[in-house]
Formats: C-alpha cells, sequence, structure tokens
C-alpha cells in the first residue's frame, strides 16, 4: 500500500494562499508560514499531518498528496475546508 508523509496549511483564500506560497518559494519557511497562518491545528507542529495512506484525507488533498513531486509546494488546493498548500515529505510503495 501506497504511504506518504506530508504537512499543509490551510486558510480561507486563494489570494492568501498564492501570498504565501510565493514567500516560500522565496525562501521563508513552511513551518513558520505554517505556524503562523493556518487555520488548522496541525499548524501549531509546522503543519505535519505525519503518515497516512489513499483515501485517508478528502479527494482533493488525495490526488494531489498521491501523484505530487516530493519535496514541492503544491496549491492553491480547494477543499470544503478552504484553500491550502501542500508538500509532499516522503512516500513510499
Amino acid at each position: 500500500m501506497v504511504r506518504a508523509t506530508a504537512r499543509h496549511l490551510l486558510v480561507d483564500s486563494e489570494d492568501k494562499c498564492n501570498d504565501i506560497k510565493q514567500q516560500i518559494e522565496q525562501g521563508a519557511d513552511f513551518a513558520d508560514m505554517a505556524k503562523e497562518h493556518s487555520s488548522c491545528p496541525s499548524g501549531r507542529s509546522g503543519g505535519d499531518l505525519g503518515e497516512f495512506g489513499r483515501g485517508q484525507m478528502v479527494k482533493e488533498f488525495d490526488e494531489v498528496v498521491f501523484t505530487a513531486p516530493v519535496n514541492t509546494v503544491q496549491g492553491p488546493v480547494k477543499t470544503q475546508f478552504g484553500y491550502h498548500l501542500l508538500e509532499v515529505t516522503n512516500r513510499t510503495e
């Protein structure tokens, strides 16, 4: 079974999500940005979601986590919760 570890941050607007992504691409630390901006409780731990398998997260999340390149920030990804930036930190078959 495929497993992945990922971190994310969640905000309420696509514009805010794009702004944070740009800051990360310019060198801001993902974990620091998650602590500062994420509305998800995981933000307190830098957005770390731990390890999970396919189907354990919402569909839109799942599709990105199990197809995107590892260690590359993806997003904005829209779900019913808001707008996410996602970074897959590891994936194993």
